[in-house]
């Protein structure tokens, strides 16, 4: 396998340390991200300035229909697509100003002279609404401006006496529509640097409230005010905030700790470990101290269950390769010794073999290499039995069938659930009970019978023979690579090897069973 390239890449430590950093600093970089915030304070104030308006705009209608008996003339005809529905209980007007919508005008302009004067009974009224609205103005901060239905301002504490009639949510007004708008102001001394971030806070809302009496406009409330703004906020509060950003501080500590014990951890110890089996040290197999959380432990049994059994499997080939040697050792001494001897012969030397002992050598090394061929053609079986299934399936009908087919000397009895389907091909099942079957065989087995049992998740398939007994010494061998006792009949001692290795890497299992006579296997077939 190549090797990654070799290129610079962020340790875990470092990635944890930049996730908290940004964690930490995101309080800090979302005072520039006012602008929402803003909007919802100017927002908060046009609603206000609604709803004081709407009260001076009630007692106003209501002195001017005391003296409309007296002359008092009222202003433009309001359309009636823009009066409510009589029938409606309530109607209400939403703040809907937008400062990020261009709703920002410029600075207010300036009063302009009034062509007439205003009627002496709208003056009379500004008379008696201006300690109301200097008295609310205490408290709001609003300022306050009623025009008559002229646009002449009739009370306030400046521009009495002026028109308003040019400006355009006046003009909006005095044709019977509420209008509220934004507009720049210009402060009385130089803002703080820090007010640049925010244009909330140079902006005043105004608001121009129509007065409504018989279908036509009697006046104007006009309002303005200031909206709040964040940084005085921050400022008033400048204590909690630092007490605040003592707790991020302490909070991103904590976070760092979290993560040191629950990942940068348990990932030194896992990498450690990689390192202790990378050397060949057995103990590096156990548990680890601390895991952190469920996946990084999940993925520490994963890996060390992978190692051991690398390892595992490492010693296996380790022994099969040192048995192997050892097998195929007599044969290939006994062919060699037989063709030298055969050499000798065939030159002609004194001591060459007569030939009724050529052809006794012959015999032998045809022998040989028939085991030779035995053998590889188990180590064949057994290098697919260990290979990992492919989504294969399988009855065991069809498969007793072929049994019954290849070894027709005997006598095979198969019942149960023979149609229930198995996670194995059809070949690999054959090759399980063909080595059974042979086995039993050679042990002189009259019979073999087969009883299948559905368990649910798996198939239990009892195997068993009224052949020769497995001594009890030899119980726990027989499925241990080249363990034969027919050794000398040609045995190889791999055919219960191959049929466990079958078994065991399709999820199954394959044990022998105690019995009064004969042989008996469970297998367990997971189901398909």
């Amino acid at each position: 396998m190549s090797a990654a390239p070799d290129k610079w890449r962020p340790s875990l430590g470092l990635v944890i340390f930049a996730v908290l950093a940004t964690v930490a600093v995101l309080p800090l970089v979302g005072l520039f991200f006012f602008r929402l915030y803003d909007n919802q304070l100017i927002r908060q104030t046009q609603a206000e300035l609604i709803a004081q308006s709407r009260v001076l705009a009630t007692i106003y209608a209501q002195e001017v229909t005391a003296r409309l008996d007296s002359g008092l003339t009222l202003g433009a005809e309001v359309a009636p697509n823009v009066l409510p529905d009589p029938g409606d209980q309530f109607t209400p007007i939403r703040a809907a100003l937008d400062l990020t919508a261009n709703d920002l005008l410029r600075r207010r302009p300036d009063a302009q002279a009034a062509p007439r004067p205003a009627q002496q009974a709208y003056v009379e009224i500004g008379a008696k609404l201006t300690p109301i609205i200097r008295e609310t103005q205490k408290v709001t901060l609003a300022g306050f401006r009623i025009l008559d239905p002229q646009g002449v301002v009739i009370a306030g504490r400046q521009e009495v006496g002026q028109s308003l009639a040019h400006i355009e949510e006046v003009a909006d007004a005095l044709h019977g529509q509420y209008r509220a708008t934004l507009r720049n102001r210009v402060p009385d001394k130089p803002p703080p640097p820090i007010y640049s971030f925010s244009r909330g806070l140079g902006v005043h809302v105004f608001s121009a409230m129509p007065v409504i009496v018989n279908n036509r406009v009697a006046g104007v409330i006009y309002t303005t005010r200031t909206p709040s703004n964040i940084f005085d906020h921050l400022y008033q509060e400048r204590a909690k905030f630092v007490l605040a950003g003592l707790a991020v501080i302490l909070g991103t500590i904590a976070i760092g700790l979290v993560f040191s014990r629950t990942i940068t951890r348990p990932m030194r110890e896992l990498i450690d470990r990689a390192a202790r089996i990378g050397r060949g040290d057995r103990e590096a197999f156990q548990p680890l101290s601390h895991y952190g959380t469920r996946e990084f432990a999940q993925l520490s049994h994963s890996f060390l269950g992978m190692a051991e059994q690398l390892a595992r499997r490492s010693d296996y080939i380790a022994t099969f390769s040192a048995h192997l040697t050892h097998e195929l050792k007599s044969p290939l001494t006994s062919i060699k010794g037989a063709a030298e001897l055969l050499q000798d012969s065939y030159h002609g030397r004194p001591e060459g073999l007569t030939p009724a002992e050529q052809k006794t050598f012959i015999a032998n090394i045809l022998s040989d290499t028939k085991r030779l061929e035995a053998m590889a053609q188990r180590l064949r079986e057994l290098a697919r039995a260990e290979s990992l299934p492919q989504n294969e399936r399988t009855e065991l009908a069809p498969v007793i069938a072929d049994l019954k087919s290849r070894f027709p000397e005997s006598a095979i009895l198969a019942s149960g659930s023979l149609d229930r389907a198995i996670s194995m091909s059809g070949e690999k099942a054959l090759i399980v009970l063909s080595h059974l079957a042979d086995n039993a065989m050679r042990h002189k087995a009259k019979s073999i019978r087969l009883e299948a049992v559905d368990e649910g998740t798996t198939l239990l398939l009892m195997v068993s023979n009224d052949g020769e007994p497995i001594s009890a010494p030899n119980r726990d061998r027989i499925f241990d690579a080249f363990f034969t006792t027919r050794r000398d009949q040609g045995g190889t001692g791999v055919g219960l090897a191959i049929a466990r290795a079958v078994m065991a890497s399709h999820g199954g299992s394959i044990r022998l069973k105690p019995t009064d006579e004969g042989a008996a296997f469970e297998l367990q077939f997971p189901i398909a």
